[in-house]
């Protein structure tokens, strides 16, 4: 039943690109429709309850020897059992040095669907894919030499994750991840982790998510505070948010922008740009359609928007050039794929099904559902969370043009000095890889050279992932970018 289910997908993302963003019905980031394949997909799925669960509880496999080697640094993966039916995939590493008192990081990868094993094995954790997707090596630039890092695949049915497929937007997320960090946190093998300082970090739909699960996280601790709830307060204090979507309005345009004039070069000819800018502009356009949408449009009618300017703006202005990534052809084999390595691996892990790298059904649960998330970033940023977007500048599907505008657009306790800050280089070892502006406890910096995945990529004589690794130190140390 599981290859049912993985060819299903196969066949409903038909002509789709490995990542984040689905390509569904040869349009990126299409509104599925429920059908036959979709309803048989999520039968197949929920066939594999028959797992031994522990309702409230962690099931854990600790040291498994995979991916990370250093020797005397402590990993477990495995599940928090939300409820009998309701599983959730983790893979835990501690700091490569002072565990005990540094910070704790959690990572989701986007989609909405999208497993954060992307972020483990193709970005940031203590290991990396080989090119030829057949094993592991040692990543020297891992965000766990300094914090302890949590990679959670979420919501229910994503990645390693499985069961009831119920949650269809952030917030419905934001609370099962509240629930499991809940019960993460209670088991002795974590519970020292409750005081240090917390971190969210992610990337792509994270746009959504991140503003989310931190407004929630802070809300839970605010009822805890007044004897509302019952729990464990979560010390949240970082917020970073990669090539996010967050505000549509703002960053449609940038679409537009981007495919005709970017670092690389043009993405479409002239004349598929003005048919975009048409859409865009044009009485019951793109414009229009989001505007609707944010003015308390139904469900229906910000699915209709988003489907209408992916079909008129972001998939045609792609081109044929590789949307994660735009100065290779469409499809780049770069970042190397993780499902076969994965696979192999998971029983040695404690995984209890196939992995997946997106789960259509899950984003159809959400394809109906998105709508303005900058409110809730300027909130939390206006509560004293130090946040930081990060964007990369050969990303077209989530590019830098819409990013900016997204943040230009942002109505902060720090807005009037963002504003007077002009853009600064931003070097690594002496090597300008970036620009970048600090105005208070918010930064934003654009990275040279990278794609969707900004720490998998490097640039000029710098190694893979030294750029990011030197952002996200900086950060999680409380302290603004500043060049080296």
């Amino acid at each position: 039943m599981v290859l049912v289910y993985l060819y299903l997908i196969a066949l409903y993302f038909v002509g789709g690109l490995a990542g984040e963003v689905p390509m569904v019905g040869g349009v990126l980031a299409d509104v599925p429709r429920p059908s036959s394949t979709t309803s048989i997909a999520f039968t197949a799925r929920r066939a594999e309850l028959s797992n031994v669960t522990t309702p409230g509880k962690l099931r854990v496999v600790e040291n498994s020897g995979v991916c990370e080697t250093t020797s005397g640094v402590f990993q477990a993966s495995g599940y928090g059992d939300l409820t009998a039916t309701e599983s959730i995939w983790f893979w835990f590493f501690e700091s490569r040095q002072n565990s005990d008192t540094a910070p704790l990081t959690l990572w989701f990868n986007g989609g909405p669907g999208s497993s954060s094993m992307i972020g483990l094995f193709q970005e940031h954790g203590p290991c990396r894919i080989t090119n030829d997707s057949s094993s592991v090596t040692l990543n020297p630039f891992s965000w766990n030499n300094e914090a302890n890092i949590l990679y959670i695949d979420q919501p229910v049915g994503v990645g390693f994750s499985y069961g009831d497929l119920k949650v269809g937007t952030s917030q419905e997320a934001a609370s099962d991840v509240w629930t499991f960090m809940q019960i993460f946190l209670s088991d002795s093998r974590f519970s020292k982790y409750q005081k240090n300082k917390l971190a969210i970090w992610t990337e792509s739909y994270g746009g959504h998510y991140g503003p989310t699960f931190a407004a929630h996280f802070l809300s839970q601790n605010a009822a805890i505070a007044a004897g509302r709830a019952y729990g464990i307060t979560l010390n949240l204090k970082v917020l970073g948010i990669g090539d996010g979507l967050t505000d549509p309005m703002n960053q449609y345009p940038g679409y537009i922008t981007y495919a005709g004039s970017n670092p690389y070069h043009a993405l479409v000819p002239s004349s598929v740009i003005e048919r975009a800018k048409t859409a865009w502009t044009k009485s019951g356009g793109c414009q229009a359609q989001i505007e609707s949408c944010y003015n308390g449009g139904s469900n229906s009618v910000c699915s209709n928007a988003q489907s209408f300017c992916n079909q008129e703006i972001l998939s045609p202005l792609a081109g044929n050039w590789d949307v994660y990534y735009v100065p290779t052809p469409n499809p780049d084999p770069y970042p190397p794929n993780i499902a076969n390595y994965l696979n192999s691996i998971a029983s040695t892990v404690g995984a209890d099904v196939v992995w997946q790298e997106t789960n259509d059904d899950v984003y159809l649960n959400f394809a109906t559902t998105g709508k303005n998330s900058r409110p809730v970033l300027e909130a939390v940023i206006n509560a004293g969370i130090r946040t930081i977007v990060y964007d990369g500048d050969a990303d077209y599907i989530l590019n830098f043009n819409g990013v900016e505008a997204m943040v230009d657009n942002l109505n902060i306790q720090f807005t009037s000095l963002y504003k007077q800050q002009a853009f600064r280089t931003y070097t690594v070892a002496g090597q300008a890889a970036g620009q970048f502006k600090n105005a208070g406890l918010f930064s934003y910096i654009r990275i040279y050279g990278a794609g969707h995945q900004v720490p998998a990529y490097k640039f000029g004589g710098l190694a893979v992932g030294e750029v990011a690794a030197q952002m996200f130190t900086q950060i999680m140390s409380d302290q603004p970018l500043s060049s080296t």
